[in-house]
């Protein structure tokens, strides 16, 4: 500690217990103010009839006042500085059980913690109906199972596709006359054979006729014929009765709706089938929220599993938010916020799982990520224990949010400090004197 002194200059003689003359000088810096200021007012309570003894004492007691101030300043700094530090011995930090360790930048924070739901895009989801009606007479997939677009789901009997097959035969040979007729009046018509109405009305009965069979061919193929088995039936006139019902996408199978054997009606449904490349995450945001969260916010999802044999086990899939409702939940006073996964991320999750997420906001300033056990509350305020040569620097900061058991924290940093980690408890009562080094 400095050491403050405090300088008198005077007539006092050696053996004068009062008098005003001589060099005065005192240590203060050890001595409580109180005593010092009771053993040197004497000098100044005698008071002569000489103005000039009047003088000099009144200009001594100015400079006594003026350094008790300068003396009070200096021990209310020690105070605060005393306050604000804890001394201790390395011997003593190890007994207490201190672990150091250095504050983890960070770039970005947990704003919230919010229940979602999995579900598949709408674009990306389709039921597989029967185009016909007729008796089931296999089934080619179960659940789970990856389908090709355009394979064979389901084989159907269907009685009514021989009366399209028939229908389009019919328009087919009606479009061959027609188109007959067409080419032969065409050329009678260039050669002034026939008149003009006759023309047209060839060429009217010709267009009918190709609409026709367009329209029956567009039947049979919404029916689930393929181009080949057309084409076939076109050459050989050959009827069938079995109606294939094929996968419109390439997907997996999440809903197996009918059995073998039965009777469908025409669209009824047979399976359900999405595509899973891409999946959304419906989160359930509290209303009091919403105003932290914006369009384009990183979502994590908590404690999510990747297959067997699938890479990246141990990473956390990551969304990004696209869409914010513009309604409440009546029933549990929610707004809806959709994330979109990617394909690489989309594998650790599947439609209707419920998950836990948390929703990361970017950090605008210096913040850094520490444990809880590294935190001490005092009065409302957040403290750490910065470790200095004499023991620990009590630093006050501000908890910016928490993710699991750590905490992301800004305030007066540069990330080289060593901060107390664990054994802050006895630190903290060491600080508020509820303990000592000793």
């Amino acid at each position: 500690m400095s050491l403050f002194f405090v300088n008198w200059a005077g007539a006092r003689e050696p053996g004068n217990k009062h008098g005003c003359g001589g060099d005065f000088s005192r240590q203060v810096s050890n001595q409580p103010i109180e005593q010092w200021a009771t053993e040197v007012a004497p000098t100044s309570a005698v008071i002569s009839s000489n103005p000039l003894n009047l003088m000099e004492v009144a200009r001594n007691a100015g400079m006594l006042l003026q350094s008790l101030l300068l003396l009070s300043v200096f021990s209310l700094n020690n105070v605060e500085a005393a306050e604000n530090s804890i001394q201790i011995s390395q011997e003593n930090i190890a007994n207490l059980g201190v672990t150091l360790s250095k504050p983890e930048p960070v770039t970005q924070f947990p704003v919230l913690s919010a229940p979602a739901k999995v579900v598949i895009p709408p674009s990306q989801e389709y039921v597989v109906s029967a185009a016909q009606a007729g008796f089931i007479e296999k089934l080619d997939a179960a659940i789970g199972d990856n389908v090709a677009k355009g394979q064979v789901l389901a084989q159907l009997n269907s009685p009514d596709l021989l009366t399209l097959q028939q229908a389009y035969l019919k328009a087919s040979n009606a479009l061959q006359l027609a188109g007959a007729i067409y080419q032969r009046d065409k050329k009678l018509l260039e050669e002034g054979v026939i008149s003009d109405r006759r023309w047209q009305e060839t060429s009217s009965q010709y267009t009918s006729a190709v609409s026709e069979a367009d329209g029956q061919k567009q039947l049979l193929e919404i029916s689930g014929m393929t181009a080949a088995e057309l084409d076939q039936l076109s050459k050989k006139h050959r009827l069938t009765r079995q109606l294939n019902v094929r996968a419109p996408i390439a997907g997996v199978v999440i809903e197996h709706l009918a059995v073998a054997g039965t009777h469908v009606d025409m669209m009824a449904p047979l399976y359900r089938i999405a595509n899973l490349d891409q999946l959304w995450l419906e989160i359930a945001i509290p209303q009091e929220h919403m105003s932290s969260i914006k369009i384009g916010d990183r979502v994590e999802v908590e404690n999510a599993v990747a297959p067997e044999g699938i890479k990246g086990v141990g990473q956390s899939p990551v969304a990004k938010i696209t869409l914010l409702g513009q309604s409440v939940n009546p029933e549990n006073q929610t707004i809806l916020a959709r994330a979109i996964l990617d394909a690489k991320d989309a594998v650790f999750l599947r439609p209707g799982q419920r998950i836990n997420t948390r929703i990361i906001q970017p950090i605008d300033k210096a913040a850094f990520k520490i444990p809880n056990t590294a935190i001490a509350q005092n009065g409302g305020k957040a403290y750490i224990f910065i470790r200095n040569p004499q023991g620990f620097l009590v630093t006050p900061v501000t908890v910016v949010g928490k993710q699991g058991d750590e905490s992301i924290i800004s305030g007066d940093l540069t990330g080289n400090e060593e901060i107390a980690v664990k054994g802050a408890v006895a630190l903290k009562a060491n600080w508020l004197g509820l303990g000592s080094d000793e």
